[in-house]
């Protein structure tokens, strides 16, 4: 009998914050250990320097959480790190659509990683936003996606921290259904303003998910991020200063940014444990 306490998993973050200070590396740790101490899981926990260091995880690791980071996702594609950052995941997606490899590797894709991937599958048209989105915003869950487990025990819409300059609209869904990928969420009606609703959120396969958004972000880092006073003009003068006070008390309240963070990346986590454990099981 297989001691699922017993089994190892071995998690892989792929940082792309290109070293600029940040508080997404520090939430996602936090998420990582906090369930598996909450699980009495036994982990391996290994950070790669994608952008300065060129650093990039082999295929031992179970599950990988592909950051966000800053700068234009247009504009690096003949990079090194973005070549290798392609060839990496290009690795990861022949592997799971290999029959004959029972135990698939689990992706979770944050913003700029999100964008690298969308680019990768042509999923849409990757573009420039009119302006910087920054704060504590609904994400709207689409039919397809209510049943994802990855959303168990969020409401629709939940709330999220978003901090962009690009956007996906325009999804080519034809090519997303050829894939078996689907849209997951959207971002938030602005009936107000003549711009289409950009994607954020897609379940690119059974194995990997990813967020235009912030699921990692948590109340801490976003106080730390309005302390500073040009974040908080820029909100002012992109939403008016009821956004703001409104944004702030999103950080107090348990159902918003508190909530998505204790439970969508842990679900993600969930569901690639139990798909582990029953190849697990399956070997015995």
């Amino acid at each position: 009998m297989v001691d699922y306490d017993k089994k190892q998993i071995r998690v892989a973050v792929l940082d792309l914050n290109a070293g600029y200070p940040n508080q997404g590396m520090r939430c996602i740790n936090e998420i990582v250990h906090r369930w598996a101490e909450q699980k009495g899981y036994d982990i391996i926990y290994d950070i790669f320097d994608v952008r300065v260091k060129n650093e990039l995880p082999d295929l031992s690791y179970d599950i990988f959480i592909s950051s966000g980071g800053p700068g234009d996702p247009l504009s690096t594609r003949f990079d090194d790190w973005d070549i290798n950052w392609n060839r990496w995941f290009g690795d990861v997606n022949r592997w799971n659509e290999n029959p004959d490899n029972s135990n698939k590797k689990f992706v979770f894709l944050i913003c700029h990683s999100f964008q690298l991937a969308c680019r990768y599958f042509n999923a849409g048209l990757l573009c420039k936003r009119k302006s910087t989105s920054f704060g504590v915003f609904p994400m709207h869950v689409m039919p397809e996606a209510v049943g994802d487990p990855v959303f168990r025990n969020l409401k629709n819409p939940f709330f999220g921290v978003d901090s962009r300059d690009f956007q996906l609209i325009q999804p080519n869904l034809d090519l997303l259904h050829d894939i078996g990928a689907y849209i997951t969420c959207l971002e938030k009606e602005r009936p107000h303003v003549p711009y289409e609703r950009a994607v954020m959120g897609i379940r690119f396969s059974d194995y990997i998910f990813g967020t235009q958004f912030h699921p990692e972000a948590d109340a801490t880092g976003m106080s730390r991020h309005f302390q500073d006073e040009d974040k908080r003009e820029m909100v002012i003068n992109n939403h008016g200063e009821a956004k703001l006070n409104s944004m702030l008390e999103h950080l107090e309240d348990p159902d918003k940014i508190h909530w998505t963070n204790k439970n969508l990346i842990p679900n993600f986590l969930n569901e690639a444990y139990s798909h582990l454990m029953v190849e697990e099981m399956a070997e015995v």
